[in-house]
């Protein structure tokens, strides 16, 4: 679920296709699951500190539903009516280094959040664009609560309200909605990216050079509008009051499928003795959020990226990797064998390093359905090299926010 085209947009976001596919392939086999957490680079890790946060990697609240999740990390997030102690935490959240803001189905919110209008009084809504389909929903206002963290009065979109029922043929026709638990296969995204807001600069402007993702919805029907980045969905912690400057995703080594895995998310580079940035290589993003990579022979100028909203390392196409693509799913891998790929990143800072990963056969690999933390998934992504959640496993990585300090150089960047 990476933006990967322009700076502050995230209208190619990579992928949530596995939320609408329900795995079939087989029962039985081992179900055991993963309970440890890896440590942060200065040592410190779990759930126990006011920065950390429990990540799990397993079905989710998908399953009720028939669209269980594979290789997602969830965790809960906690809103409130401002000002107010009037809350509700929300449990099986996606979490997506690969975009900014926090979006909530309606479906599973309760609060009566207030709604943010522009200048004139007119209701905002967004069409938040994925690269297989979109969201629909009000910007509404929140206090939002993780771990021992708080951002006040951010903004956030709640999917599918019956607030705005009539989606816009300017939204619709971009491809299929994402608006139920049964589309999304979660209760919510909480983006916690490399920037600011969702959508920046691109939704500041009018006529046709506006990015689309934010309409006006008064009694006479909605329309796109131009909205200034102050009231646009933002990333929860750019406002939290300490440990605002980025995330680090700490994952246990899955080596094989397993029904679970937990991890931590835990906030801020630098700001408390548990996230250090270590001896992690830092590699600043193009003005375009990305990297450039070189595999196989064939290099991918800033058309790289990390992201934990994706299921699989989705990467080149079968005819240059030599690997067939399963019948069903054909956006995976399914190799004779496993194939190890070893990845060269360069940052903007000219910083480079290795991205090892492998690749097993996603019949294979997906034949338990009751396995949901399941490494070497990958699927091709021709021109773009998608580094998803399997390359997270094992893996302690940096996620820094534009334009804040950290021990590391300003943000964006990312590290491991």
């Amino acid at each position: 679920m990476s933006r990967v085209e322009a700076k502050n947009v995230f209208a190619t976001m990579c992928l949530l296709v596995f939320a609408a596919y329900v795995w079939t392939a087989g029962c039985g086999g081992s179900g055991s699951s993963s309970s440890s957490s890896s440590q942060s680079s200065s040592g410190s890790g779990g759930g126990s500190a006011n920065n950390v946060q429990p990540l799990m990697v397993e079905a989710g609240p998908g399953a009720a539903v028939g669209s269980p999740q594979t290789d997602v990390a969830l965790t809960s997030v906690t809103v409130c009516i401002p000002g107010t102690s009037q809350c509700q935490t929300i449990s099986g959240v996606l979490v997506d280094t690969g975009s900014s803001g926090l979006r909530v189905l309606a479906s599973a919110l309760s609060l009566a959040l207030p709604q943010q209008k522009d200048a004139a009084g007119n209701p905002l809504v967004e069409c938040a664009q994925f690269q297989d389909g979109q969201t629909w929903g009000p910007v509404q206002m929140a206090d939002i609560e993780i771990a021992g963290e708080k951002a006040g009065s951010a903004a956030m979109q709640v999917i599918g309200s019956s607030s705005f029922p009539t989606v816009p043929g300017s939204c619709s026709n971009l491809g299929p909605m994402e608006d139920s638990l049964q589309t999304l296969g979660a209760n919510g995204i909480l983006g916690v990216g490399n920037f600011l807001e969702d959508c920046g600069p691109a939704c500041t402007v009018s006529g046709a050079a506006n990015a689309g993702f934010y309409y006006i919805c008064p009694p006479s029907g909605c329309q796109v509008t131009e909205l200034p980045t102050s009231q646009q969905v933002q990333n929860p912690v750019s406002l939290f009051a300490t440990d605002n400057n980025g995330v680090i995703i700490e994952m246990p080594a899955v080596t094989s499928p397993e029904a679970s895995a937990t991890g931590s998310m835990i906030f801020g580079i630098g700001t408390q003795s548990n996230n250090g940035l270590g001896s992690a290589t830092v590699f600043t993003l193009s003005a375009e959020g990305n990297l450039t990579v070189t595999l196989n022979g064939h290099t991918y100028t800033n058309a790289g990226f990390f992201d934990s909203g994706s299921n699989a390392v989705y990467f080149l196409d079968s005819a240059t990797t030599g690997m067939a693509t399963c019948k069903n799913p054909s956006f995976l891998y399914c190799p004779g064998g496993t194939q190890n790929f070893s990845a060269t990143i360069l940052g903007a800072n000219g910083k480079s390093g290795g991205a090892d990963f492998s690749v097993g056969n996603a019949d294979t690999l997906l034949a338990n359905s009751s396995d949901f933390a399941v490494p070497d998934l990958g699927g091709p992504n021709t021109g773009k090299v998608d580094f998803g959640m399997p390359f997270f496993f094992g893996r302690n990585l940096y996620t820094a926010i534009e334009g804040r300090t950290t021990p590391g150089g300003s943000g964006p960047y990312v590290a491991f």
